[in-house]
């Protein structure tokens, strides 16, 4: 245990923000870290609890959240490093943009602030990567069989990385010109600077993993090349289908998917051209972001360093509570207000609006039809119904209309066609508890077998995709 009476003596300290007027002028990362030396007196709040649900319930990857937190107050960093990296193959993403169950499920967070976890997660890697001690680590030995993983996002690269180390020759196919998947070209800059990827990726090469980029799997190299040329396929492509907005109106200019908007300003900052009439850009214009999540957050937080004249985001669910109610106690995630950083920068944020028509000039949108909502009182499983209240019809100005209302699965293109892999009702490709699909030799993992779904969770079906790949090519 740290410190028996630290949850007692030390508050809770949120990591620093780079002030507002300064950060809105870049794209480079908004937080900061605190001070090492204020480190250990977080680390010391972790209490002890007994049975901590921080890692047995919190954490999809089962971090030793207590042993680390221990292993940083008493200053061993190193120790606490390669507690990290045994349940964790990118602790500087999530560390970064996990949006942080375990803290929601920490002891402590029944009556006071929970532990900061997720900071010092963080904190622990930068701390090795600041030292160097996160080096290469190639296996002992080859076994000859060959990988195939085909995505390069948060489910792709632990995959790929736990193979290479199980001694397998390993290529990841990436559609897109770089490295990374969601990481790269989904998360804005100002969350995940790019380079935090690249100098994983590097170690991952060293390890032996093959980068293929520009090659669309399925289109690009057939099914039937991936099955005779490799022992084993893993499916991390994400869930990529987009969920639209089908009203009148919604073929008007204007009107994109946020993945659109978020990898175009990615590209942008990467350095690649994008023709003018190609380009994406909320600069002087009236933003209407539609869906309250993660996502939608990051378009706000765009659309801010781009110039907008005026953002608002609706959202059709009703506003969640300050606080958790009754019926959602710990340790279940809470449903509660989050107010991101993007939100602090500046937005209209509006609940229980149903978006009914985009209304446009000469082809482009300039404004939409929306209502208000009155829902219902959950049932007794958790439903609720909504109706428009009679006569709220109002109209918001809308040069830029961003959708950001989720995805609804895996794209059903050739690859998925020909491998001949099932998909359930909701279009996820259907995997056992060892990730292997229907087909004898594929393995799923991430949004592609689970629907979109929180960073965290798609590593662990990325570490448990490569276990049961090993699994399957050893028995053989």
């Amino acid at each position: 245990m740290a410190k028996p009476t630290g949850f007692l003596d030390f508050t809770r300290e949120e990591p620093p923000h780079r002030p507002v007027e300064e950060r809105v002028r870049d794209f480079r990362e908004v937080d900061e870290l605190l001070p090492e030396q204020r480190i250990g007196s977080q680390a010391a709040r972790c209490m002890d609890c007994g049975i901590p649900f921080c890692h047995a319930y919190g954490c999809p990857v089962k971090n030793r959240i207590p042993d680390w937190n221990e292993m940083v107050y008493r200053g061993h960093w190193r120790k606490a490093l390669d507690l990290l990296h045994q349940t964790c193959n990118l602790p500087e993403i999530t560390g970064r943009v996990c949006p942080a169950p375990c803290e929601a499920a920490c002891t402590l967070a029944i009556n006071q602030p929970a532990v900061t976890i997720r900071h010092l997660e963080l904190q622990i890697v930068e701390h090795g990567w600041r030292e160097g001690w996160i080096r290469p680590e190639p296996a002992d030995r080859r076994t000859g069989k060959r990988v195939a993983v085909v995505g390069s996002g948060p489910a792709g690269l632990p995959a790929a990385q736990q193979l290479a180390r199980c001694g397998h020759d390993v290529v990841v196919f990436e559609k897109a010109d770089r490295v990374g998947g969601m990481l790269r070209y989904g998360i804005p800059d100002f969350k995940l600077e790019k380079w935090v990827i690249d100098r994983r990726l590097e170690q991952m090469r060293a390890e032996g993993v093959v980068f293929e980029t520009g090659v669309n799997a399925g289109v690009d190299i057939s099914a039937g090349y991936l099955r005779r040329t490799f022992d084993a396929i893993v499916l991390a492509a994400g869930s990529t289908v987009p969920r639209d907005l089908p009203v009148p109106g919604r073929d008007l200019s204007g009107i994109h998917f946020a993945m659109e908007f978020l990898t175009q300003q990615n590209q942008v900052n990467a350095g690649d051209a994008i023709p003018p009439e190609a380009r994406i850009s909320a600069e002087g214009k009236h933003v209407v972001v539609i869906g309250g999540g993660d996502t939608g957050s990051d378009c706000i937080g765009t659309s801010r360093r781009q110039g907008a004249a005026s953002i608002t985001q609706i959202e059709l669910l009703p506003k969640p509570p300050e606080n958790r109610l009754p019926e959602n106690p710990w340790p279940t995630w809470p449903t509660v207000l989050r107010t991101s950083s993007s939100h602090e920068e500046g937005c209209e944020r509006m609940w229980s609006i149903q978006t009914k028509e985009a209304v446009g000039e000469g082809g482009r949108v300039r404004r939409l039809r929306c209502a208000n909502l009155d829902w219902s009182e959950p049932d007794a499983g958790g439903r609720r119904t909504f109706r428009e209240i009679p006569g709220s019809e109002f109209d918001l100005p809308a040069d830029l209309v961003l959708l950001a209302m989720g995805f609804v699965h895996v794209e059903h293109g050739p690859l998925v066609r020909d491998l001949g892999v099932a998909t359930d009702p909701r279009g996820n490709i259907v995997a056992d508890r060892n990730m292997m699909t229907t087909v004898p030799g594929v393995f799923g993992a991430g949004d592609a077998v689970m629907g979109a779904s929180l960073v965290v969770r798609v590593i662990d079906t990325g570490r448990r995709a490569a276990e049961g790949v090993d699994r399957y090519l050893m028995s053989r």
